[in-house]
Formats: structure tokens, sequence, C-alpha cells
């Protein structure tokens, strides 16, 4: 998606470098696709090995001083999840976002179901995001959506869940 796949990772005093992007290096990623000999390889690991790499990510990557940690899982309800959770307690996060995606089993997971969960949850529920695949493909292939696809009803659904973000962050500043 950023176009960084051919990047390599080094180790510094305080753990992994993290791959940096754009001019201004505001943008730091580390991905187990950068430590694979193949960035295209399937990852077919089971529960130790992957908490272990996750735990690292989280605690010897050389972030520095972050605003933001964004952590991309696999879907469903799985170990990743759980992990990352217990590997960031102990940083004390000022909170988290959940990102859901419709499914077609029970109710509450049909249309409805993330605003639902938030509810449940009593958590505030940012917004809903329509699919579009042109958003999907331009990832894929690391070009940029909003200059190709301003029309896309995904931008400005995007736009407010990343204003209200930074509001709740400035005010918990």
């Amino acid at each position: 998606m950023l176009r960084v796949q051919d990047r390599a990772v080094h180790q510094c005093d305080s753990g992994w470098v993290p791959v940096f992007v754009g001019q201004d290096r505001a943008v730091a990623l580390m991905s187990i696709g950068f430590l694979l000999e193949r960035p295209d390889d399937a990852v077919v690991w089971r529960g130790p090995k992957k908490n272990a790499l996750i735990k690292q990510f989280v605690t010897d990557v050389a972030w520095g001083d972050l605003d933001f940690l964004i952590v991309d899982t696999p879907p469903g309800t799985s170990d990743e999840h759980i992990s990352t959770v217990e590997a960031l307690r102990p940083h004390r996060l000022l909170g988290a976002i959940l990102v859901t995606t419709p499914q077609e089993c029970t109710n509450i997971f049909s249309k409805g179901g993330g605003e639902e969960l938030a509810k449940h949850a009593g958590v505030p529920f940012l917004g809903c995001v329509p699919l579009d695949p042109q958003l999907s493909q331009s990832l894929e292939e690391g070009r940029d959506f909003i200059q190709e696809f301003p029309k896309s009803s995904a931008f400005p659904a995007l736009a407010h869940i990343a204003q209200q973000i930074l509001d709740t962050s400035q005010q918990s500043s």
C-alpha cells in the first residue's frame, strides 16, 4: 500500500529501526514482510511464535515518540488480537480503535454490527465506510485513492472518522 515492500530493516542500540515513509519520515512501519527472504511468502506460524513476534514489534522496535500506533492484524477473533492488547497494556494507551467488517452470519454482525458492538461496549461509534472496490484496488497497487477517486463515497466517510480521531486525541493531550 505504501510502496515500501523492498525496504530492509536494520538494528540499532534500542532495537529494530522501522521503515520510514515520506520525505518528512512521519510514518514508521514494521512488518513481517520486511523480515522475510521473499516478502510475498506466506507466513504459517502457530501461537507462541506469532505472539513472540507481536511482542517484539511493540517492545523491540525503535518507534520513537508516536502520536498513533496502527496495528494491522488478520480478520477474526484470534490470538493476534489478544497478544497485541497484552503487549500494549504496559504502555498505558489513551485509546484504541477497532475496525470491523460486515459479516453474513448472525444479526449482530450483519449491517450495523459495528455500531451495535460500540453501543454494547459503551464506546463511541466513529462511522461507517462504504465498501468501494476502487479503494481496495488503489491501496493494493500503492496508488493515491484520494487523488484518483475524489468523488468516492468512501472519502468523506474516512475523512470524518479521521477528524474525530484527531479531535479526540487533541482533547486527551
